[in-house]
């Protein structure tokens, strides 16, 4: 079957010809239909997550897989063939910029009705992300004040609409062109980022939603009341973190000395940081997928491209700052 690979890090990816996957007992094999671009596809494709994230080279790139099932493993039970489903595979068994891929059972959830699968495609890895964040972890809930960094994007569209839900009272930075947009999800006061410091302009939040790091991750903790917390997507990765992969002794020291700062900063600050790494999770994608057919969660897809234009693809969403999701399709 065709699919896209990283053969070595830095490099553009390559479409070979490679293996069918295989089917174990509790595998469901998937004929991908659609497949979300990711920022994380571009940071494992240029070696940035290699110390976090180790694969062995080559590996078919892929986080985000809409499609219907093909086979089932003879353990399976929750799917046959014919079922339109969506993931986003364990991080051991990424991907999906292929013409096929063999996903755990627990990984899966049946498609929203009213979705189509390009739509499908886009939500797994942001609304999980957006849950683990908001549900799993912060346990948002009515009365709350939380900040969603980057509004428009692919995690904060989800976001936002997500703790809306919740009852919380949501800020999020945006471009003045995106005001609008994010208010539309469900923002309640938008910060033009270009224009505006919110730090200086928020304040006694609970939990802030940080997908951009470095300097913006630091200034978030101002904005939060005491005991609140800040969680990363894009790091810095936290001992906890290497912990819970069981890293070696050398790398946890490493990955401790990355997060001492902003630790350090949120303890003088009387709030917390920690960093999340989001994980497959069939349940809690097909709690998202009753919210999306209860018309409280919809997709944000701006830009579709074919099978063919996958590295082409990436490279554009390696620029940032765009609205949503681009997302592949493999329809000949």
């Amino acid at each position: 079957m065709r699919a896209f690979v990283v053969e070595k890090y830095r490099q553009p990816l390559v479409l070979r010809d490679v293996p069918e996957p295989v089917v174990g007992d509790r595998d469901v094999l998937v004929r991908v239909e659609a497949a979300g671009l990711n920022q994380l596809d571009e940071k494992i494709r240029s070696g940035e997550f290699a110390q976090i994230l180790p694969y062995e080279l080559p590996v078919i790139l892929g986080n985000d897989v809409a499609g219907t099932v093909i086979r089932v493993g003879r353990l399976v039970r929750r799917f046959q063939v014919g079922d339109r489903v969506f993931a986003r595979p364990h991080d051991s068994r990424i991907g999906t910029f292929a013409e096929r891929i063999a996903i755990t059972e627990a990984d899966l959830a049946l498609v929203p009705a009213r979705l189509s699968m390009v739509e499908a495609g886009s939500l797994p890895l942001v609304a999980l992300t957006a849950w683990q964040a908001l549900v799993e972890r912060g346990k948002v809930g009515p009365g709350q004040k939380v900040l969603i960094h980057a509004g428009a994007g692919g995690v904060g569209a989800i976001a936002i609409q997500l703790a809306a839900h919740l009852g919380a009272t949501v800020a999020t930075t945006a471009s003045a062109a995106n005001a609008d947009f994010v208010r539309s999800l469900g923002a309640d006061t938008v910060i033009d980022y270009r224009a505006q410091d919110f730090a200086e302009e928020l304040s006694g939040y609970d939990l802030v939603l940080d997908s951009l790091g470095g300097d913006n991750l630091e200034r978030s903790l101002r904005a939060l009341k005491p005991g609140g917390r800040a969680i990363g997507i894009s790091g810095p990765p936290d001992p906890a973190f290497a912990a819970e992969r069981g890293m070696n002794p050398l790398l946890r020291l490493a990955i401790t000395a990355l997060s001492r700062k902003i630790r350090r900063q949120a303890k003088k600050l009387g709030v917390s940081y920690e960093f999340l790494f989001m994980h497959a999770d069939g349940a809690q994608l097909g709690e998202i997928a009753a919210l999306v057919d209860a018309g409280v969660l919809r997709p944000v897809v701006t830009k579709t491209s074919p099978f063919a234009q996958v590295p082409e693809a990436l490279a554009a969403l390696a620029g940032g700052g765009g609205r949503g999701k681009s997302v592949i399709t493999f329809a000949e």
